[in-house]
């Protein structure tokens, strides 16, 4: 006798290649299995890196992009995108407009701009085409404060640091249905995440800071939003939620070489992870 079979949410997620899979397409594939997503991956890039940082990288032909999405694409049905690490201007203009075709699937944007040690994975005239091209297509952008300046800032800026609000604004006013600014480089004693729409500031969360280097905490969060849309969540809830499972993935994390740590994204696989989620303080503020 047949059954009927559900269909998980598809997610087709854009990102380089890390061997680690600490972070890139492979830490995306591990968190949307992880949220009951099926995951569709397109390689933008190769890396040679470690846990310790990136030592090379070679960007896949803009063609060849376009080429492995469109296949799966026209197989499948997908219910939400998420690009992390592009590579080339190339490749941000093919990828443009390949989500023009498709307007009513979300999109999550993780800029990734530098790797989790610092290296510099994106150029000054590529952050340029980002906003012109990709970023008014974008449904949430999830930049760390760093990269949130870096998108947002012009050349009369060069005197002083751009505030976060200030950076959401323009970044919404560029396009960004809305800006998720995460809070781990800013100088406070716990981090605080903030997402903002066209209106302003929409939730702020405030999360105790732990000790560390991680290696793919973005690629978490942004792929836990993702899959978390896919399922049907709003925005500001699945915010919320893709932010207590990055929390717990970076607290149950683990250091696997000489470097970074890297995210549990299968924490709740553990016999360690347990029912003691009373020990975690959380202030979120709607």
């Amino acid at each position: 006798m047949s059954q009927d079979i559900i269909l998980p949410p598809i997610v087709l997620t854009l990102a380089g290649a890390d061997p680690t899979s600490g972070a890139g397409i492979q830490a995306d594939i591990l968190t949307l299995a992880s949220m009951g997503c099926h995951p569709l991956s397109v390689i933008t890039a190769i890396t040679v890196q470690d846990t310790r940082g990136v030592q090379d990288f070679m960007v896949i032909d803009d063609e060849w992009v376009l080429d492995q999405a469109r296949a799966v694409l026209e197989d499948m049905p997908v219910a939400a995108f998420k690009v992390g690490m592009i590579g080339s201007i190339d490749n941000v203009v093919a990828i443009a407009e390949l989500i023009a075709d498709y307007p009513d699937i979300p999109l999550i944007y993780d800029p990734v701009l530098a790797s989790g040690a610092g290296d510099e994975l994106a150029r000054e005239d590529m952050i340029h085409v980002l906003r012109d091209v990709l970023l008014p297509q974008v449904t949430v952008l999830t930049p760390n404060s760093i990269e949130a300046r870096r998108l947002a800032a012009n050349d009369a800026d060069d005197e002083e640091e751009l505030s976060v609000a200030d950076c959401a604004k323009r970044l919404t006013r560029l396009g960004c249905d809305y800006v998720f600014i995460t809070g781990t480089h800013e100088p406070s004693r716990d981090v605080e995440n903030r997402l903002y729409d066209l209106g302003g500031e929409i939730r702020v969360d405030t999360w105790p800071r732990l000790n560390g280097n991680f290696h793919g905490s973005g690629c978490t969060l942004a792929a836990a939003i993702a899959g978390l849309v896919a399922r049907g969540l709003a925005v500001p809830e699945a915010v919320k939620e893709a932010q207590d499972y990055t929390w717990q993935a970076l607290r149950y994390g683990f250091r696997p070489g000489m470097g970074q740590f890297i995210p549990d994204r299968l924490f709740w696989a553990n016999d360690d992870a347990g029912d003691d989620d009373a020990d975690k303080e959380q202030d979120a503020n709607v």
